[in-house]
């Protein structure tokens, strides 16, 4: 026997799609009432309630602000899935850092993006084609075949910082790190830090200009964010 909206133990799916972009916002949330129906899906529920997923828009993290990724990630139970684009993967990347569960691109088709929300409804984000794409492309350094590793200390490398501070940071000994930059070097062709970090910038690693400038500059986009 099939639920229906008239039964108390009925629940509609609610899904929110934070993006600072109405039309991003505007076309995601028709793809779903138009696929899903409104008697299946809302963009809203009951005060105090938690969404069951929320598609967060990365593009609110290029100023460094992860303050209200981090509020869905550590201080709801929602599914969180980063909406990302290839022209920025360091944003894609920063996002499933800090705890998103999967990533999709954000020109997804009206297709996968449904078998998205029920891949995530169901607990298995990770077997959608759509999925893994867009988590591919967020992953910085794959052009070169960089492992995890090598990515992570080529980042630090590209934020200006200094061979023990990298060592420190990620617990390795100063040769593990040396041995992990010539690693890197020799996959992008780099023979010098300048190279390296030209070609880090060149790839979307964030750079320690952009995380100082971003350190200095205080933005409050509460007056801009559309929550739907």
């Amino acid at each position: 026997m099939t639920a229906s909206s008239d039964d108390p133990s009925y629940r509609r799916l609610w899904v929110e799609v934070d993006t600072p972009h109405e039309v991003v916002a505007t076309g995601l949330t028709t793809i779903l009432q138009t696929k899903l129906g409104s008697l299946a899906f809302t963009t809203t529920g009951p005060d105090g309630g938690e969404p069951d997923v929320v598609f967060y828009d990365v593009v609110s993290l290029r100023h460094g602000d992860c303050s209200d990724l981090d509020q869905w990630v550590k201080q709801t139970a929602s599914i969180v899935i980063a909406l990302t684009t290839e022209l920025r993967p360091d944003l894609g990347a920063m996002a499933l850092e800090r705890g998103a569960e999967a990533a999709v691109l954000i020109g997804v088709t009206a297709h996968d993006l449904i078998q998205v929300v029920r891949a995530a409804v169901a607990g298995n984000l990770e077997e959608v084609p759509a999925v893994q794409e867009a988590m591919d492309a967020a992953r910085l350094g794959k052009d070169a075949a960089l492992s995890k590793r090598e990515t992570e200390i080529l980042g630090l490398v590209a934020q200006g910082r200094s061979n023990s501070e990298i060592a420190a940071t990620l617990f390795l000994s100063i040769n593990s790190v040396k041995t992990y930059i010539r690693s890197a070097y020799r996959k992008i062709s780099a023979s010098n830090r300048a190279q390296a970090v030209a070609w880090a910038l060149l790839h979307g690693f964030p750079s320690d200009v952009a995380a100082r400038h971003d350190a200095a500059v205080e933005t409050d986009e509460s007056t801009t964010r559309l929550v739907v």
